[in-house]
């Protein structure tokens, strides 16, 4: 028998877990290598569309995501200085009527755990901590992943899964130049128990202003309320997850909207800011047996709520492709590119475009902005950018698709 194919992944986020359980359950050998020098993603919760629950379902993982994540009835906008309310679609039930699965909000670390102890009981070993990617190298035999302590590793494939600031990205095509959106986001955690009751219904909300929209659920079975927020605003540059800032600064960004904003803001305890930087999507991200993955590749604006997914989607073709091409690296390479590139920049390009619908300054006239809304969220319109989204079978899409 031949020898199974051995995968290099560098980055142990979302992306690069998904991409690690689906190669292990294919039988396909996995080392992931991780920066950081402890397990536990950062950052809040995150939304997950039918889309990318198809795939976490396909790998066995839908019993434990049952226990932690939070299940909205559905999602609403509403407007930033009255409050007034729109059904923006229904979820919860005729999310999995429609789609055949749910549609939920999870926090980052209950999903990252549930995919480490998913992988580790298939390979205890799989993940390496404190190992931070530096560059790589290959040849027509294997590829050579290079790591900031002098050492390497070397495997049939290496997959780029490092995230927004992607050094293999870096290594396998040049520097890349992101431009500032001129926009800045905050994120906190409250307890739910700590809001006002009217606060507590179980649905997605996002809020759209001139200059700024907010968008609010729940985690963990309710129990804590997930707050962002992003403004428009140029003096704040750095594209980091782990910045602080303040509850005052942030109400300030939003003052003059409604009450209930306002008083969302003041509960959260020291909220983090980060400033939102675009790319245009990349035209390729496969050479010979490297490839990337995620955000590495075509990172989103998260204004269409499918960052993770487009990771975990990744993740589950790319596993597929490397299953039905074992014999050719380079070509199952080439072939999860061709499969995933024009559905990602879709994405990307959407994502941009919602944020810009959000932001409108139509919205800063309340006649106008009724008009605006309505018009723009009518049922129509929310099935032409989202339903798409949602059929979408990372299970099954070909893998045929024509190679440049």
């Amino acid at each position: 028998m031949a020898k199974p194919l051995h995968v290099l992944i560098a980055g142990g986020g979302i992306g690069g877990l998904t991409a690690a359980l689906s190669l292990l359950q294919r039988g396909i050998d996995v080392d992931v290598y991780e920066q950081s020098t402890e397990l536990g993603e950062i950052g809040a919760g995150f939304q997950i569309g039918a889309n990318g629950a198809r795939v976490l379902f396909a790998l066995g993982l839908e019993p434990k995501l049952r226990e932690v994540y939070s299940i909205p009835s559905g999602k609403e906008v509403r407007l930033w200085n009255t409050g007034q309310t729109w059904k923006l679609f229904d979820l919860g039930e005729t999310s999995v009527e429609r789609y055949g699965f749910p549609y939920f909000m999870i926090h980052r670390a209950d999903i990252h755990q549930i995919l480490v102890d998913a992988i580790r009981a298939l390979k205890p070993d799989a993940i390496h901590l404190g190992k931070r990617a530096v560059g790589c190298e290959q040849d027509e035999h294997c590829a050579t992943l290079r790591f900031a302590d002098g050492s390497s590793a070397q495997g049939d494939a290496l997959v780029g899964a490092d995230g927004v600031h992607s050094a293999l990205r870096q290594a396998l095509f040049g520097a890349s130049v992101p431009v500032f959106t001129g926009c800045v986001a905050w994120r906190g955690l409250v307890p739910a128990r700590e809001l006002p009751e009217h606060l507590l219904n179980p649905v997605g909300t996002n809020w759209v202003g001139p200059g700024g929209h907010i968008v609010h659920y729940f985690l963990r079975r309710g129990e804590i309320f997930n707050f962002v927020a992003v403004v428009e605003r140029s003096d704040w540059k750095v594209e980091s997850w782990t910045e602080r800032g303040s509850a005052k600064e942030c109400a300030a960004d939003f003052a003059g909207w409604h009450e209930d904003v306002q008083s969302m803001i003041s509960k959260l305890d020291s909220p983090y800011k980060w400033a939102l930087l675009g790319r245009e999507p990349m035209q390729r991200w496969s050479i010979g047996r490297a490839t990337l993955l995620g955000d590495a590749c075509h990172p989103t604006l998260p204004f269409l709520a499918q960052g993770a997914g487009m990771a975990i989607e990744d993740g589950y073709v790319l596993a597929r492709c490397l299953e039905t091409y074992a014999d050719n690296v380079p070509t199952a390479l080439r072939r999860y590119e061709a499969a995933r590139i024009e559905r990602t920049s879709r994405v990307v390009h959407g994502s941009a475009e919602n944020g810009r619908r959000f932001h409108s300054n139509v919205l800063s006239n309340a006649e106008e902005a009724e008009i605006y809304v309505t018009t723009e969220w009518q049922e129509r319109r929310v099935e032409e950018r989202y339903d798409w989204l949602f059929r979408y079978d990372a299970t099954r899409v070909p893998l045929e698709a024509e190679l440049t």
